[in-house]
């Protein structure tokens, strides 16, 4: 069955950086279109980044020139560097194929505070 496993969050001071992993199984993973979404406490998901197949990538204005996406297809696996972090990126940061309602898998937190 399709399986996300999120990873490589944690605290960090305003200014720092992470580099989130996401590990997909279950599908063909070379062949969709990843987004990665994040959830603070009481807003709505928000789609924070996504990559085609082709390795086209797309930003949320609000990460733009600070978060870059990436994706190894050998290793099944979805990348986040996220730099210049701020508080407002604090929320628990979560992967998916585009178009897809695949269950998502636990996330992984962020949390930018001083």
């Amino acid at each position: 069955q399709v399986q996300f496993v999120e990873s490589g969050g944690g605290f960090v001071q305003p200014g720092g950086s992470l580099r989130l992993s996401c590990a997909a199984s279950g599908f063909t993973f070379s062949s969709y279109r990843m987004n990665w979404y994040r959830q603070a406490p009481g807003k709505e998901r928000e789609l924070v980044a996504q990559i085609s197949v082709t390795g086209s990538t797309y930003y949320a204005d609000s990460v733009k020139g600070r978060f870059t996406i990436a994706r190894d297809n050998a290793k099944n696996t979805l990348y986040l560097q996220m730099n210049s972090l701020k508080p407002e990126d604090t929320a628990v940061y979560t992967c998916n194929a585009a178009g897809k309602s695949w269950p998502p898998g636990q996330g992984t937190q962020v949390t930018v505070s001083s």
